[in-house]
């Protein structure tokens, strides 16, 4: 993977670059759907590639090792090939689910010992269990294993994980270079930044991962219930100390705003299921704010979905009739929001990119926050 930053905003932290892997180029800032189970739920690839303009999307290490394992993918050729996508992919590690599944996990220095949410059965993550199934997988960027703290989060809990995922990263490393990849391209591994919402630990951690000095880095356990100053706070610390001249990723971020405001402060990825889970039930995203398409003050309304939308669903149907699918319980309103709810992110990033490369990104960023978070 190769990197390369091409523009900086001069009243703000943005920038712009593009990232090279060996299954095409990524445009940053980039905005990357999630396709959990190996899909962007609802959305078929061509349209991800066509309407959506997706550039990469996202795996989950997690579900893929559990459904439909792999067996089945590596038979396939790996995931590219299983799913039918020649673009990016990118998948964690499997450290926040397992975060998620509090009740029924216990964390060692050795791993994670878990139960499947889907039969019950127990299995073990180490750090390099994760790395072995992620060459299995066969993403092009594969994160580095680590603890998600949650939010709040003590002290003295937070400095302990944070070194424990420091020391499963130096494991990571290692089972990288003494394994190769399964498939004809190259894997590229991101060590992730912990630290909770501490400043002495995030700035501890970024200069550790710093030091590894790999080919991007992540920016991990933030997006998970603190306060929006908080994520501003430590994503702007962090990037203080990471390394310009590589790919800076905010994991599971967020918002239309949220997003705006963290290329703002220098971040180049980001990922979050946040479109596509909120069009499920009901929430679009537009330039002009929010729009809750179940309300009733939509039931006659005949105008286009987004007047100023970028995909063919915003051109072709109303609201009034989305709104009618909803109540209609049909699947289609959910595959209608979700890919304009996707294409609405990656213009919004895109245009993030041409701000920054005509020097206007600040100006635009500070009229377009209130818009965004107004509710229609």
């Amino acid at each position: 993977m190769n990197f390369k930053l091409e523009h900086t905003d001069p009243n703000s932290k943005a920038r712009s670059g593009t990232i090279t892997t060996d299954h095409g180029t990524i445009k940053t800032p980039i905005f990357m759907p999630v396709g959990t189970a190996g899909t962007v739920k609802t959305v078929h690839q061509h349209e991800l590639v066509e309407d959506i303009k997706a550039q990469i999307i996202l795996g989950n290490t997690y579900h893929l090792y559990l459904r439909p394992g792999l067996d089945v993918i590596e038979t396939a050729g790996g995931l590219h090939k299983f799913i039918g996508w020649d673009k990016p992919i990118l998948t964690d590690s499997g450290g926040y689910q397992v975060y998620s599944l509090a009740g029924t996990r216990k964390i060692e220095e050795e791993g994670v010992k878990f139960q499947s949410h889907i039969d019950g059965s127990r299995h073990f993550f180490s750090p390099e269990v994760a790395i072995d199934i992620q060459r299995s997988i066969g993403a092009d960027i594969i994160m580095a294993f680590d603890e998600c703290t949650p939010y709040p989060c003590d002290y003295n809990y937070a400095k302990k994980s944070m070194h424990m995922t420091h020391r499963w990263l130096k494991r990571c490393i290692a089972q990288m270079d003494k394994t190769n990849g399964m498939y004809d391209y190259s894997q590229t591994l991101f060590p992730i930044v912990q630290g909770s919402v501490y400043k002495d630990l995030r700035k501890e951690s970024a200069e550790f991962i710093a030091s590894v000095e790999a080919e991007g880095n992540a920016i991990g356990g933030l997006s998970v219930g603190e306060p929006e100053d908080k994520l501003y706070e430590m994503t702007e610390l962090v990037c203080e100390y990471l390394p310009t001249d590589k790919p800076r990723y905010l994991m599971g971020v967020g918002t239309p705003w949220n997003i705006i405001e963290s290329i703002a402060l220098g971040i180049d990825m980001m990922d979050c299921v946040l479109p596509t889970r909120n069009a499920r039930h009901g929430t679009i995203y537009t330039q002009q704010g929010v729009v809750n398409i179940k309300n009733q003050k939509w039931e006659k309304d005949y105008s286009v979905l987004d007047p100023d939308g970028t995909s063919y669903v915003d051109k072709t149907y109303t609201r009034a009739y989305v709104r009618h699918l909803f109540k209609a319980n049909e699947s289609l309103a959910m595959q209608i929001t979700s890919i304009h709810n996707l294409a609405f992110y990656l213009w919004l990033v895109g245009e993030a990119r041409n701000q920054i490369e005509l020097g206007t990104f600040n100006e635009w960023k500070n009229k377009m926050v209130p818009q965004l978070k107004t509710k229609l």
